[in-house]
Parts: structure tokens; C-alpha cells; sequence
């Protein structure tokens, strides 16, 4: 009843909105002198501030049309490999023709982003970083609610898979890059391979912040997921997609239940800064303005889990610590890390971090313990924070080279 109940409160302001704007364009300086008063602008800020509280943040644009190699601007094509129904394969493919000839052969790298309810336009500037010295892909999962029910489950198991078939699909002479939850995932994919000997098994594997054993330093987000046993989350929080939506009736974890816990966990910092938006479009600082709503029109931009896929991610990774303890299971077979020799092991950790505490991405240096100890590289950065660990000026002038540089260093597949 709660989603039907968000899904018709939107519908009910979707007049007062249309209002707000119709209202705020009337308030356009190039056709209204008296906007530039002080009253104006207070008025055309509080229309503002409206309309963005009331609206729906669809899936932002990457934006991404270019970078620049080796000082020369190269135009990128956003391209889709591989279509499945909860998720895409996507490659930034950098237009060969204007590619300096020694970067044509840039290690591939297959970026796994988080699936934990934002879209992965998150990771915006961690491609942005990668893209002069990389093959970029990236992993798009979709928005559960609008996936039919005839598309069938997509759970912890169907996300793994999803993983070994891009990796498959990339290999040989790939480097996996998994941006925080997706980290488990990962490791038990590659473990799998390993396992079969299949070549497919990727150069190296990079973690970040990702909670491969959340016992290690546990932050709140940790804490509330072992907090109440399965069923209260089952009972609570997971409810039916209503109509018209394409995914009507699948039971999802919805991104406005996500959102809403992100808020919380800093409510002050979040009301202080729409605060700052408020003051600065009444003193005319769009530069500033322009900043916040950026940030906002992605951070505000949430998607559904599947049912499946939220509850088993609690129960094996947060709950039972499957993975850490040697019990995960895969398609009825035991995941085993200690099976990777050939895949180079890096970990990237912020001090900050308050999602995934210290030492919990580090625990994954324990299970892969067949893996050479020249091929193992730890990284804990003192300045940064859950989110600086993959996008930021730290990120793209401190922790982005260490990866790089890691990656070549560990380029060529080593045999048994």
C-alpha cells in the first residue's frame, strides 16, 4: 500500500508542479525586469526548491562525449554490447581514428557497478577518469519495476551469472574494476572460473569499499542489517510494484525506501545544503547553484531492487557472512577464492568510510590466499570517504593512477 500511496501523492502534486514551473518561467529575468528584486527572487527560489522536492529523478544522461588522450581530445560513443532484461553491458568506445596509435592496445577494463538503488551514472566520474588509459565497460542494471514479471527472478545467484557472462564475453587480457556492493558478486564469479580453470579469467581484480566482511569495523548501514532478523525486512520494506508500471507485481525493494535511508543517515548535512541552494539562487550564484543540483539530480535518482536479490544480499552477505566464512554457495556448487592463482588482487579503502568500514574489502586478501603475494596491493586512503573512493579530486589524482599502474603492472595472465 505504501508504494501506491508515493505513486498517487506524485500524481496529486503533478498539477501544483506544472504550476510551480508555469510560475518560475514567468519569473525569467530576460522577461520579467521585476525578478531581479529581492522579493522575486525569493519567489522564484521557493518555486524552485518546490518543484525539485516534488519531482520524480528519472535515469540521468551519462554525458559523456569525449575525453582527452595523451592531450587530444578523442570523441566516445556510448554503445550497448550486451542487452538482458536486468541489466546491460555497455562500452565507451573511444573512436579509433583519433586515438594516438600506443593507446589503441589500453588494457580493458570491465567496470561492475553497485546495484544498492542509485543508477550507475553514479560511477560517472570514475569512467570519466578511466576512459584516457582504458577500454572502458560498464555493467547498467536496470530498474526492477520496469522489468515485466514474465522476465522471471533475479537474484544474488542471476547477478553472479550476469557477471561471468560479461567477463566471458571480455575476455582475455581483462582487468574487473567492482565499485563497492557489488564486490561479493565479483569475487565469487572469478572464484567460479578459477575453480574451472576457464580461460576466461580476468588479469586482475580491483574492490572498493565493498563488504566482503561486514564483522570488520561494521558501520551503521551494517548494524541495521543484522539488527532484525529476515522476515521483518520481508514484511516491512518489500512491497509490490503498482500499476501502469511494465514491472507491475514483481515484489521489489523500492529506491524511494533506499533513498530515504540515505538521507537519514545525514539529514543535517542534506538540509543544510538545500538550504545553501536557497540562499545562493536568491543571491543570484548560479555557478554555485548549478553545482548542488547537479550532485542532487543524480543523488536523488533511484531505481527498485528485485525482492530476491535485496533479501539474499542481507541474509548471505550481511547476515550469515557466507562468503567470509567459506559457505557461499553457487548454483550448488562452494565458492572458493582460495581457487584464484592467475587474477592479481587489489583493495581500495577510504578512512572515512562509513559504509564499508576499514578492513572489510582488506578481508578479501584472507580468501584469496593461492594468489601470488607480489600480485596482492592494499590501499587505504587517510582523506576520503565511502563515495571519494570512486569519484573526486582524490580519486582522480591519488587512488585512479595506484589502479592504473596496478592494472599494467599486472596485465599479462600468469599460468600455474
Amino acid at each position: 500500500m505504501l508504494y501506491t500511496a508515493y505513486e498517487m501523492t506524485h500524481a496529486a502534486v503533478t498539477p501544483w508542479r506544472a504550476a510551480a514551473i508555469a510560475a518560475r518561467r514567468m519569473m525569467d529575468p530576460h522577461v520579467n525586469p521585476a525578478a531581479y528584486t529581492p522579493p522575486a527572487r525569493a519567489f522564484s527560489a521557493a518555486l524552485d526548491m518546490f518543484e525539485r522536492a516534488t519531482r520524480r529523478y528519472g535515469k540521468p544522461e551519462w554525458g559523456i562525449n569525449e575525453t582527452i588522450v595523451d592531450g587530444v581530445s578523442v570523441p566516445v560513443t556510448i554503445e550497448a554490447v550486451r542487452e538482458k532484461a536486468f541489466g546491460t553491458l555497455l562500452r565507451f568506445r573511444r573512436h579509433e581514428w583519433a586515438l594516438p596509435e600506443e593507446r589503441r592496445d589500453d588494457p580493458r577494463v570491465l567496470i561492475v557497478a553497485p546495484l544498492s538503488g542509485h543508477y550507475a551514472t553514479l560511477l560517472r566520474g570514475t569512467v570519466e577518469a578511466m576512459l584516457p588509459e582504458h577500454d572502458v565497460y560498464v555493467t547498467d542494471w536496470a530498474d526492477a519495476r520496469t522489468v515485466p514479471l514474465t522476465e522471471g527472478r533475479f537474484g544474488l545467484e542471476e547477478y553472479t551469472d550476469y557477471v561471468t557472462e560479461f567477463i566471458r564475453l571480455l575476455a582475455p587480457d581483462l582487468h574487473v574494476m567492482a565499485v563497492c556492493q557489488p564486490g561479493p558478486a565479483v569475487l565469487a564469479s572469478i572464484s567460479m572460473l578459477a575453480l574451472d580453470n576457464d580461460p576466461a579469467q580476468p588479469a586482475s581484480l580491483t574492490l572498493m569499499g565493498s563488504p566482503i566482511d561486514t564483522r570488520k569495523s561494521p558501520t551503521v548501514p551494517n548494524e541495521l542489517a543484522t539488527s532484525r532478523p529476515l522476515e521483518w525486512f520481508e514484511q516491512k520494506v518489500i512491497m509490490s510494484v503498482p500499476w501502469p508500471n511494465p514491472g507491475m507485481f514483481r515484489r521489489v525493494y523500492p529506491g524511494f525506501l533506499q533513498l530515504t535511508g540515505f538521507m537519514t543517515m545525514n539529514m543535517d548535512r542534506h538540509v543544510n545544503a538545500h538550504l545553501q541552494l536557497f540562499r545562493h539562487m536568491i543571491a543570484g550564484d548560479g555557478e554555485s547553484a548549478e553545482a548542488h543540483r547537479t550532485f542532487y539530480d543524480e543523488y536523488l535518482s533511484v531505481l527498485d531492487m528485485t525482492e530476491e536479490f535485496y533479501l539474499e544480499t542481507i541474509k548471505v552477505i550481511f547476515q550469515d557472512h557466507d562468503l567470509p566464512d567459506g559457505r557461499m554457495m553457487h548454483r550448488g556448487r562452494l565458492v572458493r577464492p582460495d581457487s584464484i592463482r592467475r587474477t592479481a588482487l587489489m583493495t581500495v579503502e577510504g578512512e572515512r568510510d562509513d559504509i564499508s568500514g576499514v578492513g572489510q574489502t582488506q578481508a578479501a586478501h584472507d580468501l584469496c590466499r593461492s594468489v601470488p603475494p607480489e600480485m596482492h596491493k592494499r590501499l587505504v586512503h587517510p582523506k576520503v570517504g565511502h563515495y571519494g573512493i570512486f569519484n573526486g579530486r582524490r580519486w582522480r589524482e591519488e587512488i585512479q593512477p595506484e589502479i592504473r599502474d596496478f592494472m599494467r603492472a599486472n596485465r599479462t595472465l600468469k599460468t600455474d
